[in-house]
């Protein structure tokens, strides 16, 4: 090999760790001949959207097992959503971080700040002071069909800007978060993803995050979820303007029971099960109304409900301080109760 050759091979090796160098940009033209179209997408959807994916790093203390205090170090990805340093992320990505870095792929490093973050979907937003950043757009991930492609971006097991793809294996699913409620209509993907991967995007062919990646199963293979673009479009609104998210509660403890067959059908009752109301929190909208320990929720507004989780989702759609009415059964009889729905508590 002459010398030349080697110097050359040397300066490429060491761009990585020149400040300025991004990971997605290329010195030299791929000849398209040489691309087939589904690698053409890829680079295209890389190219674009790759700027835009951060590397976070979280420190927290932590108590060890002898007494003493020790520091617990993470390492997530993330997303810019807006120019003026805005970063969506994981909830479990930043939780009770005492301090946050974000490392962008142009080598550039920021002190980030938490702007709010929500455990029940499993997302937060943090700050870094920087301007004029890459932003990637979100798309609607209503519009996501089984079968298409993805692209997943973002720091797996430490290896910084990692790129996999994949398809849409399903749609729909739920997924249970830390605080117990269920996340609706889960995103679930092949694109691989491993720990450190929690936070980056989940990309379409038109450059376009439809989802925030999110869990793995760590027995399976191929088997991995992101939340969808919509959900964390409207959760990163709420922190943004508000520092938090507002959901409505009714304040009752519930069981999911079983529905007496004779009033299933004397009541014409579409669903097999309802949710029987265990206990009622004092000073809650449940509290504040006709409703009874016993009684057993079967509707709101219309809408069935044979489940907790049909109720949460429900509630979750609903405007805090609406008025609903909850169709109930108490003994043989059905009844119509309005209640006054508040702002669930932290």
């Amino acid at each position: 090999m002459k010398p030349r050759y080697l110097h050359t091979l040397v300066q490429c090796a060491t761009l990585g760790g020149v400040k300025g160098f991004s990971p997605w940009s290329h010195s030299t033209e791929p000849t398209e001949d040489f691309l087939d179209a589904y690698s053409q997408a890829v680079i295209h959807v890389v190219e674009r959207v790759g700027p835009s994916v951060v590397r976070i790093t979280m420190a927290r203390g932590v108590r060890t097992p002898w007494g003493r205090y020790g520091e617990l170090q993470g390492v997530g990805s993330g997303v810019i959503i807006a120019p003026d340093g805005f970063i969506l992320t994981n909830n479990h990505v930043v939780e009770e971080a005492q301090e946050i870095e974000v490392l962008l792929a142009d080598g550039h490093q920021y002190t980030a700040e938490i702007v709010g973050t929500d455990p029940h979907t499993d997302l937060a937003v943090v700050r870094i002071p920087a301007s004029g950043l890459p932003a990637a757009t979100m798309g609607d991930s209503d519009r996501l069909r089984v079968g298409q492609l993805v692209i997943a971006i973002g720091n797996p097991l430490g290896f910084q800007f990692t790129v996999t793809t994949g398809v849409v294996s399903a749609l729909g699913r739920a997924l249970r978060s830390q605080t117990g409620r269920l996340i609706e209509n889960v995103i679930q993907t092949d694109a691989a993803l491993n720990p450190g991967s929690s936070g980056g995007p989940l990309v379409d062919s038109r450059a376009r995050v439809v989802g925030i990646n999110t869990a793995i199963i760590a027995p399976a293979q191929g088997i991995c979820f992101a939340i969808p673009s919509n959900t964390a479009r409207w959760v990163a609104g709420q922190l943004i303007t508000e520092g938090k998210v507002h959901r409505a509660y009714l304040g009752i403890v519930g069981q999911t029971i079983r529905l007496p067959r004779h009033l299933v059908i004397g009541h014409r009752i579409s669903q097999e099960t309802g949710v029987a109301v265990v206990a009622i929190a004092p000073g809650s909208p449940a509290a504040a109304s006709d409703l009874w320990e016993g009684d057993i929720i079967v509707a709101l507004n219309q809408d069935p409900v044979a489940t907790i989780d049909a109720l949460q989702k429900v509630l979750a759609r609903t405007p805090v301080g609406t008025k609903v009415s909850l169709s109930v059964l108490r003994g043989d009889k059905k009844l119509e109760i309005p209640v006054q729905l508040a702002e669930a508590p932290d």
